[in-house]
């Protein structure tokens, strides 16, 4: 199947291996320009600047279409941002980044197989990517059986860190249970201590709703019902509309069109003005609050990464960022939507692979030993490489560690509402590596 998302207008400024372009050829004949397809073949923008210097060979698995493909195109343009600035800066050990683009269609058998050919036909050196749980969870096993670095961008299910860990897997941001252990407390004391919670049916909804579960009952709280919808629902409310009983607070936990869709219909169907609404912050990322308008307005969210300017994030390395975001995610939608926490989780997962690998000497596959020894343990601070703050990816189960951010959107901003420091968010490591 052909992947489209080449075509489209955002794409065109965007080196991937591979990329081609249609021109004439001039002085040739029709015959064989013809036979050549008309097509050339585009040199690499590092080509001229690092001469024949073997780049390293990245790949990035991403939902360039199907159902997160929104989500997708704004995590590459973070990975993208992070290797144009790796090469503009000389590369990694006077060698360039040549990032492989996959699309997976949003689907996890289409994810396994473009793994497998990253792997095997296109003999990448590390990966760094992924989006749906669902996907990464079907592809580690890949990775890990042609032992290739897989370091995760966006994929938030539980289990990648804990009973399906692997040892070439890491996750260079945080997971459910560090969000729940900063978020819940704050929950039941300023909001109330019973809660029925919505989420997306499948694996990263429900280990989320697993740990809120568990973190809202040791914060002296309760949660009284849950609720599941199968991801990619259109039309919510035959499961919203049951929803009624004696509770506090309304927790979602969506993302994508699926956050404006609950954001939306819930609002419609009165729920969130009969319970306060809270939930995970992918609900309310800058790329959704355009769809949804003033219908979120007072809901209350936690999230990595929130684009604003207001301290702690009015610091320079962050304002570089954001502009280079902003412009960047400007050409996939005029509007300009600010960037969401699958920009920053890809820029910084990109730089997180750039440290150990100038930590290692890493040159190729053979060194992978020496990588995962480098990356584990990592101490990320904040700066150019970090910009969302400093981090700590633990040994023992390749798990960051980082700050949250609590917020409230209101006159339809992010709103810091509380900081929550990286220590006060680490949960008990429950992996074993095979």
């Amino acid at each position: 199947m052909a992947e489209r998302w080449q075509d489209e207008a955002w794409a065109k400024d965007m080196w991937w291996s591979g990329k081609t372009t249609r021109r004439k050829f001039l002085g040739l004949g029709a015959a064989a320009a013809g036979a050549l397809g008309a097509t050339l073949l585009v040199p690499p923008p590092w080509r001229e600047a690092f001469g024949q210097a073997k780049p390293y060979k990245i790949g990035t698995l991403q939902p360039l279409s199907g159902a997160a493909a929104a989500g997708g195109k704004t995590a590459l343009v973070g990975t993208q941002m992070a290797v144009d600035r790796i090469n503009k800066a000389g590369g990694l050990n006077g060698r360039p980044i040549e990032l492989i683009v996959a699309d997976y269609e949003s689907k996890p058998d289409v994810g396994r197989r473009k793994a497998e050919k990253l792997a095997v036909e296109d003999k990448i050196d590390a990966h760094q990517g992924g989006f749906l749980s669902n996907v990464c969870l079907a592809c580690m096993p890949v990775f890990e059986e042609h032992k290739i670095i897989n370091m995760i961008g966006v994929c938030l299910d539980t289990t990648i860190t804990t009973s399906k860990c692997s040892r070439y897997t890491f996750r260079s941001f945080d997971y459910a249970p560090a969000q729940a252990v900063a978020f819940a407390p704050w929950l039941v004391k300023n909001i109330g201590p019973r809660w029925h919670i919505a989420y997306a049916d499948y694996a990263w909804g429900q280990s989320t709703r697993d740990a809120y579960t568990e973190q809202i009952a040791k914060a002296g709280g309760s949660v009284v019902e849950t609720t599941g919808i199968p991801l990619g629902t259109a039309d919510m409310t035959p499961f919203l509309s049951k929803i009624r009983g004696s509770f506090d607070g309304f927790f979602g936990i969506f993302f994508g069109k699926d956050g404006v869709t609950i954001g939306n219909q819930a609002f419609d169907l009165g729920l969130t003005k009969k319970y306060k609404f809270a939930g995970d912050g992918a609900i309310a990322e800058a790329t959704n609050l355009p769809a949804l308008g003033n219908k979120i307005e007072g809901f209350y969210g936690i999230n990595r990464y929130v684009p604003v300017l207001d301290p702690p994030l009015n610091t320079a390395a962050h304002k570089k960022f954001f502009d280079d975001a902003v412009a960047r995610l400007k050409r996939i939608d005029p509007s300009g939507p600010l960037p969401d926490r699958y920009v920053q989780a890809n820029f910084e997962a990109k730089n997180a692979l750039k440290v150990g690998i100038q930590k290692s000497g890493f040159q190729g596959r053979a060194d992978t030993p020496k990588l995962i020894a480098a990356l584990e343990g990592l101490e990320m601070k904040e700066g150019d490489d970090f910009p969302q703050g400093d981090k700590t990816l633990r040994k023992d189960d390749h798990q960051a560690f980082l700050r949250e951010f609590i917020f409230e959107i209101k006159d339809g901003k992010h709103r810091i509402v509380e900081v929550v420091p990286k220590e006060k968010t680490v949960f008990p490591p429950a992996c074993k590596f095979a």
